[in-house]
């Protein structure tokens, strides 16, 4: 066996060398993290799409979308490559990409409940093409998908368990151990919803160790949220609340903020039952916390409104379609007129014939026009629905749940004072109050109690008589004609308005006397709110900075889905006025109004 000869470095090179490592290496780490993921992503697609590469454009948009989700969690950054890798897939003619990107835009909408018939429509789109291809393992992701979707409705499928022991077949006929986790997980979920924990921790415990196997975070979470759940269902709360911290801790990391809300919640029940309450108090606050940073965000509006903008583009290219066509046909015309014009009868004809031509653009412009309004009508009734029923339905939680215990603390305490030390009665006494009166405020402000029992005036004097209680500025209510019974949506619409722009008046416009005026007759309900304070807050002219606000653009938004409209006067000298106008029509129970 020959043996290589060492030779030895000279003293010299090694020093050389040394430097070098020291020195050039740290140089070349510093030059090579100047440029951030995200950026260079973007900077491969500017040169992909250069080179008109537009299957390698695709995969770089899917791998920016994955650097965003990262970065911000649920966001419209993320959307906004999928639909342009899902065009670049169209324009390479890739089917089995574009149908990939289907299920990834559908699984990604399945954590908005508003967007689950777009995340449906997407997956069922893409189940179709796979079944056609004889795809399975893709058909058994799209199946996942869909059944997701139909375990969040309020009633479940009687047949989504067979499905779903269907699909978990599947998995293990074609091998696939990540669909096989995910399809234990929902069966375990289905018999939940079922009220049957025995057989989901069945499924729980199986889908966790097949989850941690693989190490799918974001699943290990899931098993352990479901493992709380069946502790509450056996009563068994101080391991309810280990499984959810647990799944918390994963969740926080994975930026997942729907199953952060409903871990807070079934959270902050454990913690009532403990007697707990500091910490159930503490956790619903976070309930709140993360369901106003889910829903009402503007990543979150955005989302929902993308989908919409999607259809209106894919209307604007019909249109446009329609215009090159028409060109071609107008060509076709002045080739006529030039044969045709010795004849009299040829003109007459090309004329009416233009005219119809016409006109038929005409309508299909109009049609559009019509779609473009009732698709930003519906996106604006689906945020509006999502805010008041997320409201009520935190506010039931807070009254029903927490504020009932709190009651019992009360009174149980009262019931044994004499046994207590009075420098430990009285300070629990003032935090069983303090706690009750917070409670009770958070929950009438996200749903007045007068509103729903009495109607909108009554709540309406409810709040003012609050307001003058905790305020130095007069405030005054005054309705002349009769109110007829309005509808449930018009209420609320606009009792928040009122609510809003006494709000604001309190806040900014440093008023003595704040007068609110309530006018009905059969045509219309008039609404004014005038203060007699320093001026100049609310300009009606809708390019000034303050009307680009949350609380004006809401105020605007509600009172335009109603059909009405509102005006803003204000000046240094008399105040502000801001008077609504509404069609009764539009807000009367239709019983009443056919009366």
């Amino acid at each position: 066996m020959h043996r290589l000869a060492i030779i030895p470095m000279p003293l010299t090179a090694k020093i050389v060398r040394l430097l070098l490592l020291f020195w050039v290496c740290p140089l070349v780490a510093v030059v090579a993290a100047e440029v951030p993921p995200i950026e260079k992503v973007k900077r491969e697609i500017k040169q992909w799409q250069t080179d008109k590469k537009y299957v390698e454009t695709a995969k770089a948009y899917e791998r920016l979308s994955e650097l965003y989700h990262q970065q911000y969690g649920y966001n419209k950054y993320t959307m906004e490559a999928y639909f342009n890798e899902l065009k670049n897939y169209s324009m390479a003619g890739d089917s089995l990409g574009y149908y990939n990107v289907h299920i990834l835009i559908g699984n990604y909408y399945n954590q908005d409940y508003f967007m689950h018939t777009y995340a449906e429509k997407y997956l069922k789109q893409a189940l179709t093409y796979f079944m056609r291809v004889r795809n399975y393992p893709k058909v058994i992701e799209c199946r996942l998908g869909i059944a997701s979707i139909q375990e969040k409705k309020e009633t479940i499928s009687k047949t989504l368990i067979t499905e779903l022991r269907t699909t978990e077949n599947m998995c293990i006929r074609y091998k696939q151990p990540n669909f096989q986790a995910y399809a234990l997980n929902l069966l375990a979920d289905a018999y939940l919803r079922s009220k049957n924990p025995d057989s989901a921790q069945y499924f729980i415990d199986h889908s966790l160790v097949l989850s941690k196997q693989l190490n799918v975070k974001w699943l290990i979470a899931l098993n352990y949220f479901f493992a709380g759940i069946v502790n509450q269902f056996n009563n068994q709360h101080k391991s309810a609340i280990a499984n959810y911290r647990k799944s918390y801790s994963l969740a926080e990391a994975e930026k997942n903020l729907s199953t952060l809300r409903e871990l807070s919640r079934h959270m902050a029940n454990s913690y009532a039952y403990l007697n707990e309450y500091e910490n159930a108090y503490r956790t619903s606050l976070k309930t709140l916390a993360f369901t106003n940073q889910f829903y009402y965000s503007q990543q979150t509006k955005s989302i929902r409104l993308q989908e919409l903008d999607s259809q209106i583009k894919t209307l604007a290219v019909e249109k446009q379609l329609a215009e090159e066509q028409s060109s071609h046909q107008r060509i076709i015309n002045t080739v006529l007129i030039g044969i045709l014009f010795i004849s009299a009868l040829g003109v007459l004809a090309l004329f009416f014939l233009r005219r119809q031509q016409k006109l038929i653009a005409h309508q299909q412009a109009v049609i559009a026009q019509q779609q473009i309004r009732q698709l930003e009508l519906k996106s604006l009734q689906a945020m509006i629905e999502g805010q008041e029923g997320e409201r009520s339905r935190i506010a039931r939680d807070l009254h029903d749940g927490l504020g009932i215990q709190l009651s019992r603390i009360k009174l149980f305490v009262e019931a044994h004072q004499e046994q207590l030390p009075l420098s430990v009665k009285d300070p629990l006494n003032q935090f069983l109050d303090e706690a009750c009166t917070e409670t009770r405020l958070i929950s009438n402000n996200l749903r007045p109690y007068a509103l729903t029992t009495f109607g909108l005036l009554p709540a309406l004097e409810d709040l003012i008589q609050k307001l003058n209680l905790v305020n130095e500025t007069n405030l005054v209510l005054e309705h002349y004609g009769h109110m007829p019974e309005l509808l449930d949506e018009a209420s609320v619409m606009l009792y928040r308005v009122v609510q809003e722009l006494l709000n604001n008046a309190l806040k900014h416009a440093q008023a003595r006397t704040i007068s609110v005026q309530i006018v009905v007759n059969d045509e219309a309900l008039l609404v004014s709110v005038d203060d007699d304070g320093r001026g100049g807050i609310f300009p009606d002219d809708p390019t000034t900075e303050p009307s680009r606000g949350n609380g004006i653009n809401n105020i605007r938004s509600r009172i335009t889905y109603l059909g009405g409209q509102v005006m803003w006067q204000s000046t240094g000298e008399t105040g502000t006025s801001v008077m609504i106008s509404l069609p009764m029509q539009k807000l009367v129970k239709q019983n009443l109004a056919l009366a």
